[in-house]
């Protein structure tokens, strides 16, 4: 019988998954290498669906010292949450062990040692709590890049159309759709086939993938709507085909392709 890919890797989502890289991994705190490793190994704890590095403790200048955990937790509880993404802070273990830091004493980083023996001699570190990584000579943000994980960005002639409260939004044949692992299709637009003023908004979120996200709100009825529209400006190389132009949360509007009314996907935005 076929495996279906998709359900195989969410089987094992309850699992301590590791896989080795062959890439050469550092972490800088000021401007200080804190961290430089060709031993680096991609680690998801149980629930977690990106991957944090572990490092052998001797490629860690310092070391490791016993503390609390000096990562930020908000208190919430998240054990009813099936699937964790980067904001489940990582100082919420779902892997036996015992927490550490490393780094200088004024900028402590928080790190973990599993009690588990495929980990043996490796910390687990907190990608937030270092300035900066780089793999080889490259910086990446957000998280380390997940090797079964990919981007496709392709041309589509096909109708896309959204509405938000029977109020057209968007009307192109002129979309880019950015296939990601695990998420659903993205339709990035031209501004021009934006059927609405857009209002600037401060707020950003980071992809390890795409690269920073600025925000924009549509004006409905004469009110912006927050949260709803996004853009890479100056995106990342996984990200260029989409440069400059607008993708819209399909969670929370009414999308039809092709005149065919799609049910609104469910995820972490919806």
């Amino acid at each position: 019988m076929a495996v279906d890919m998709g359900s195989l890797f969410m089987r094992s989502l309850g699992e301590l998954r590791v896989q080795p890289t062959r890439k050469r991994v550092r972490a800088k705190i000021d401007g200080e290498t804190i961290v430089d490793s060709s031993r680096a190994v991609l680690v998801w704890e149980p629930k977690r669906v990106v991957p944090a590095y572990a490092v052998p403790v001797e490629d860690v200048v310092g070391g490791t010292r016993p503390t609390s955990d000096p990562s930020e937790w908000d208190g919430r509880d998240y054990s009813r949450i099936p699937v964790w993404d980067p904001r489940v802070p990582f100082a919420v273990r779902t892997t036996a062990g015992r927490p550490v830091a490393v780094g200088p004493d004024e900028r402590p980083v928080a790190g973990f040692i599993a009690e588990d023996a495929d980990l043996g001699g490796y910390v687990v570190l907190d990608f937030d709590g270092f300035d900066t990584w780089l793999e080889e000579d490259e910086e990446i943000i957000s998280h380390p890049h997940d090797p079964f994980s990919r981007i496709d960005i392709r041309d589509s002639s096909a109708r896309y159309q959204l509405a938000l409260d029977g109020e057209p939004v968007v009307d192109t044949t002129r979309a880019r759709i950015l296939f990601e692992t695990g998420l659903p299709p993205r339709h990035y637009v031209p501004r021009g086939d934006v059927l609405v003023d857009l209002a600037p908004s401060s707020a950003t979120s980071t992809c390890a993938y795409k690269g920073v996200a600025t925000y924009h709100s549509p004006i409905i009825d004469g009110h912006p709507v927050e949260g709803l529209v996004w853009s890479y400006e100056s995106p990342l190389s996984d990200g260029e085909g989409v440069r400059g132009r607008l993708c819209f949360f399909d969670e929370r509007m009414d999308v039809t392709i092709d005149g065919v009314a799609l049910p609104r996907p469910k995820t972490y935005w919806s």
